[in-house]
């Protein structure tokens, strides 16, 4: 009897746990004061683990538990791509929803991830106009609006899925031997 268990599917629990590491991440962040982790080697290390180390562990993690314990030792390149890419999109769905939830109990959230970002604006150029500061805050005003950053965050952490399947399914891909 054949596994029906999609790729996808598989990738749920690890699609979950990905997205709740991003919020604890978050709310330490918060807790810690974010404007002290902007420039510091902290904040890069944060951005490059949500970007780039996170994903590519959990699409692995996925990618390999489907290949070892659900698909007899084999997982093609397409069941890579389902699997990296529905793991991507739950963990962007989980923090997106959470940062929706989060602006609306603290509105004023947003001010404050304005002001620092205004402060950065100055300090990296201090010769900065006040016409430019001022589309500089208008588009971190508009990329911080909760209504706007939850579809971009699907998109984009769907795209880093895609790409970063794509690498992990070429290391990985053990195609069922065709029987006739």
């Amino acid at each position: 009897m054949e596994n029906n268990v999609s790729p996808a599917k598989s990738g749920i629990s690890f699609g979950v746990l990905f997205g709740v590491v991003m919020v604890l991440e978050f709310v330490i962040m918060y807790i810690i004061g974010m404007k002290s982790l902007v420039g510091t080697s902290v904040g890069l290390i944060i951005n490059l683990s949500n970007y780039l180390i996170l994903p590519i562990l959990f699409i692995y993690l996925g990618c390999n538990n489907y290949k070892k314990n659900i698909n007899k030792g084999f997982i093609s390149f397409n069941e890579c791509l389902k699997t990296g890419v529905s793991i991507t999109f739950l963990a962007a769905f989980i923090y997106a929803l959470f940062n929706v939830i989060f602006n609306f109990i603290f509105p004023e959230f947003i001010n404050e991830m304005v002001a620092i970002s205004k402060d950065a604006m100055i300090k990296q150029n201090p010769s900065i106009t006040s016409e430019q500061l001022e589309i500089g805050i208008s588009l971190t005003r508009k990329f911080a609006n909760p209504l706007f950053a939850f579809p971009v965050t699907l998109a984009m952490y769907s795209f880093f899925g895609l790409i970063y399947s794509l690498i992990i399914g070429a290391i990985l891909k053990n195609e069922k031997p065709q029987s006739f």
